[in-house]
């Protein structure tokens, strides 16, 4: 298994500086950028967003995670999932200001040109805050969840700070979407174990990376990834969104949490159809 701090990966982050980028712009991918996540199903992008962008979005989107959350219980008395970080859902459902974000044509246009879809639809989002002193996040895979029959599903994961390696940034296991073993693992203990192994088994490379403030990673439902625990006295702030093809139809689920997905993000879709609810709109 190849473990490495890699920051300057491929030389892929010495993208365009775009300091007064907005979220109502595209962001030009390149061919070097789009044919590197076609092949390990993750790209970290810099200058997605801007200074002042995160710090008004990241205002509202913890004025709403305090709101929200009901978690009680102090960090000790949680399981591995619970002290992994705090998450609260549909966030665009709730506050108009960050809707603005998670349905902007910036975010949808690099999901849409990694993935090769003329559209993307929004399958949910979810802010993500590891608690100063949280523990691991998982191995694990997100398609795990999601009874949606393609691979053309991606995931924008957007820190509101800059996140330094104690922080927790994601861990990615490149190319490992091509592993089949580890599918059918809900996040936790056992994924974590058994992931490990057989991740390291295969020699696939772990990419972990500080993230800089605006830079945004991007990793697909099912390329295998994880965090580290929060070793600092801040919380880690995370929003993330989930994108899907404009095309992809529900599938059969076949697990029992993919059956509360069906219900939760895309109430009302149908076997074999397009997944077209009110809860996923089209976006860019």
């Amino acid at each position: 298994m190849k473990i490495r701090i890699c920051l300057n990966f491929l030389n892929l982050r010495k993208n365009r500086t775009m300091a007064y980028s907005t979220i109502h712009d595209n962001y030009p991918l390149s061919r070097e950028q789009i044919a590197f996540y076609e092949e390990n199903r993750f790209i970290k992008l810099k200058h997605v967003l801007n200074p002042e962008e995160i710090q008004h979005f990241g205002a509202l989107i913890s004025e709403e995670v305090e709101r929200l959350n009901k978690e009680s219980k102090p960090l000790e008395e949680r399981d591995t999932y619970g002290k992994a970080f705090l998450q609260i859902f549909n966030l665009w459902t709730q506050n108009e200001g960050i809707k603005e974000l998670v349905l902007s044509k910036r975010l949808a246009s690099i999901a849409a040109g990694l993935m090769g879809c003329e559209k993307v639809r929004i399958y949910h989002d979810q802010a993500l805050f590891k608690e100063a002193g949280g523990g691991i996040t998982p191995w694990h895979a997100d398609q795990y969840y999601w009874p949606i029959d393609t691979d053309k599903t991606v995931t924008a994961w957007i820190p509101l700070q800059a996140t330094p390696l104690e922080m927790g940034p994601l861990e990615f296991s490149a190319k490992s979407h091509q592993l089949l073993f580890g599918r059918d693992l809900e996040i936790g203990d056992e994924s974590e174990v058994q992931l490990k192994q057989k991740l390291r088994i295969n020699n696939f490379e772990h990419v972990v990376e500080p993230f800089d403030l605006g830079e945004v990673s991007f990793h697909s439902g099912w390329v295998f990834h994880r965090a580290g625990a929060n070793q600092t006295e801040q919380t880690r702030k995370v929003m993330t969104v989930i994108y899907m093809d404009a095309e992809a139809k529900l599938k059969n689920p076949e697990n029992q949490n993919q059956i509360n997905d069906w219900n939760t993000w895309c109430p009302g879709a149908k076997i074999g159809e397009v997944i077209n609810s009110p809860l996923n709109p089209v976006v860019g």
